[in-house]
């Protein structure tokens, strides 16, 4: 028998396994990396089939496909572990699913489902209970069938969660709103609930509505199973924890308008069209410049008292903080087709800018924060005198007016409180800005040779 040659052998054995390595590859590039989505390595321990929590998603994840539900992964602990580096590493290779971002140390899962694109179906929930899941469906009014002329709206389902052994999965219904966003109701247990059935406190979504833009989703493959993520993952956290949205006041506003009908005249009508277009264009141009706004003055008490503008009001109020002012927002304003019609104060006290669009003007005022209170300042022109008007401290919450959404204060009766006083609800069409106003300071004069940089009127 022929003595074997040890160098062949081993130079075959080489040979052998780079076959073996390349067809593996081959197999990588050809089939795998042409799927959509970027394909995550996890560098967690491997998964064990007894993992409750990965075992509840990949069901959940299963039955979603089967019933054509359009979510997405909308867990703030999940996407926070996920990188923008991380998603676009397409070209390496898969090993052995590792459980390191479904599995968060915490017992809920959170998916968001776009509801206008999907038909309920009453046959989900009864598959979910077959592959071995409780469930707890939530429901609540539709607010997109609210409005002044009847309080009235069916139910929609705002909510599933399915409880897997001790793992919840939730899933958050998101609909479409006419001011172009998507909204979620708040979480609210009816009587017969049972409140053991998951941990509340823990849900990332719920505690109050909320307000998105509507995200761009890809498709991905985290921990082996197909998902849908936001591509920018960095927004949609950042929107989800400043998302607190506050539904109109329908039910008070018509009883507003019953007392004191609103003025249907030719002229009002045309004021509300051309304040809605001036308030569309206003938050159009601040977005370009990434500077948050909110209702104020009159525009804010419009929307809170009556859900609409105050005809009689003549124009449209915003604040912004003076910590997001830009250098160039009175060039973006004039790009947008506006006028500067005055300029008062100064970056550091008391700047007020008020453009005009046709017969309207958009007045901006900006807020200083001192202590425990914010204030915005005001400028007489022909005088110099110089007024503050000074407001409890707010968070700014999203809401809906005139097919926009915009921010309003949170603290929206502390804020029209303030402005208006304890009679907010009684309108007053004789308004003197100077002294009106309850929570109005006198707050010195200009000095005169500084007029003509701190008063400018065009």
């Amino acid at each position: 028998m022929p003595r074997v040659n040890r160098t062949a052998m081993l130079s075959l054995l080489i040979v052998s396994s780079s076959v073996f390595l390349l067809f593996q590859l081959y197999y990588y590039r050809k089939y795998v990396s042409k799927q959509p989505g970027p394909h995550i390595l996890n560098p967690g321990g491997p998964l064990s089939s007894s993992h409750s929590q990965w075992q509840a998603v990949k069901k959940f994840l299963a039955l979603a496909q089967h019933f054509r539900l359009p979510l997405f992964l909308a867990d703030t602990a999940a996407l926070s572990l996920l990188s923008q580096d991380a998603l676009r590493q397409r070209e390496r290779l898969l090993r052995e699913p590792h459980c390191s971002f479904l599995c968060t140390g915490r017992p809920i899962t959170s998916f968001a489902l776009h509801a206008n694109l999907w038909k309920y179906d009453p046959g989900f929930l009864m598959a979910a209970e077959q592959k071995g899941f409780e469930l707890l469906e939530l429901r609540g009014k539709d607010p997109r069938l609210a409005s002044l002329d009847t309080l009235s709206g069916e139910e929609i389902p705002l909510y599933f969660l399915l409880r897997f052994r001790s793992y919840i999965i939730q899933v958050v219904f998101l609909y479409e709103r006419s001011g172009n966003y998507l909204w979620h109701g708040a979480l609210r247990l009816k009587a017969h609930m049972d409140r053991s059935f998951a941990p509340f406190r823990l849900l990332d979504y719920g505690r109050h509505a909320g307000a998105y833009d509507r995200p761009e989703l890809i498709l991905t493959v985290l921990d082996g199973l197909d998902v849908r993520v936001p591509r920018n993952l960095t927004h949609f956290l950042d929107q989800q924890q400043h998302a607190h949205f506050l539904e109109c006041r329908y039910r008070d506003a018509r009883n507003f308008l019953q007392l004191y009908p609103d003025d249907s005249s030719a002229a009002a009508v045309d004021f509300r069209r051309k304040a809605k277009s001036l308030l569309h264009l206003a938050a159009q141009t601040l977005t370009s410049l990434e500077i948050p706004f909110w209702l104020s003055s009159g525009t804010c008490l419009g929307w809170f008292r009556q859900c609409s503008i105050i005809s009689y009001s003549r124009d449209v109020d915003i604040g912004i903080f003076i910590s997001d002012f830009r250098p160039d927002i009175i060039a973006a304003f004039r790009d947008a087709g506006l006028s500067l019609k005055h300029k008062f104060g100064k970056v550091k006290d008391s700047l007020e800018l008020s453009f005009q669009s046709d017969d309207i003007k958009l007045d901006i005022f900006f807020f200083y924060e001192d202590g425990d209170v914010v204030w915005n300042g005001g400028t007489q022109a022909k005088s110099g005198r110089k007024f503050k008007y000074v407001f409890p401290r707010f968070a700014l919450c999203w809401a809906e007016l005139l097919e926009l959404k915009v921010r309003v204060p949170c603290e929206t009766l502390d804020y029209v409180t303030a402005n208006y006083g304890a009679t907010w609800s009684i309108p007053v069409r004789s308004w003197d800005w100077k002294s009106s106003p309850s929570n109005v300071q006198e707050n010195g004069v200009w000095p005169v040779d500084e007029w003509p940089e701190l008063i400018q009127v065009y």
